[in-house]
């Protein structure tokens, strides 16, 4: 598989009713710009066949479309891409990956909607993209956590530098990650968690 594409890696799948011993469902939003690994990630992760939006990208996109110089990349997400998984026997996340071209952003004020919180995952080749990203989620007041996806040909840095680069403050969690691995990505969601846990017993969660 070519890690510049965000194709569904397939992972652990259940039946799609809810466990009967869920108690709790939490919105979950997967944010970043095109090529970031967002359907990937949801794939990897999610315990159901995940729904995705993917259209084949064409000649009509040149010039609009932000391809990255990819030429294995051939569909883009045009809406959103939805999966499942469950944290423990009673809390259950639902997963939103939006769309990374900026020509469907207008899309994301609905995603953010009743969203609990996000993950934003970045590439080190184009930090500058999640400006934007991380802007749009303040703006909207959603917490969130930074996932730094790690690109075989991108740079690395230390996570001190990166948080630096992207203005971070020190209480927003930025830690490595591998999207198509389902363990990596379920240990960004639960650092998630915990972060709004945190968020939570200080009262800055609302």
């Amino acid at each position: 598989m070519d890690f510049k594409s965000s194709d569904t890696v397939p992972g652990p799948r259940t039946e799609d009713h809810l466990p009967h011993t869920a108690q709790a469902a939490v919105k979950i939003v997967i944010v970043g710009g095109f090529g970031v690994g967002k359907t990937t990630m949801v794939g990897s992760v999610s315990e159901i066949k995940p729904l995705t939006t993917e259209e084949t990208m064409t000649q009509a996109g040149v010039g609009v479309d932000d391809d990255y110089g990819s030429d294995s990349k051939t569909a883009t997400t045009v809406a959103m891409d939805f999966g499942r998984i469950s944290i423990t026997d009673q809390l259950v996340l639902y997963l939103f990956g939006t769309p990374g071209q900026e020509r469907f952003w207008f899309l994301w004020n609905g995603l953010f909607e009743g969203a609990l919180g996000a993950v934003v995952l970045v590439d080190t080749r184009r930090l500058e993209v999640s400006f934007d990203v991380m802007g749009r989620l303040e703006e909207c007041g959603v917490p969130f956590v930074v996932a730094v996806n790690t690109f075989p040909d991108g740079p690395r840095y230390p996570i001190p530098e990166l948080r630096t680069a992207l203005d971070l403050s020190e209480e927003i969690p930025i830690l490595e990650c591998d999207a198509r691995r389902r363990a990596s990505s379920k240990e960004v969601l639960m650092t998630l968690m915990r972060f709004l846990h945190s968020l939570a017993m200080t009262g800055q969660l609302t």
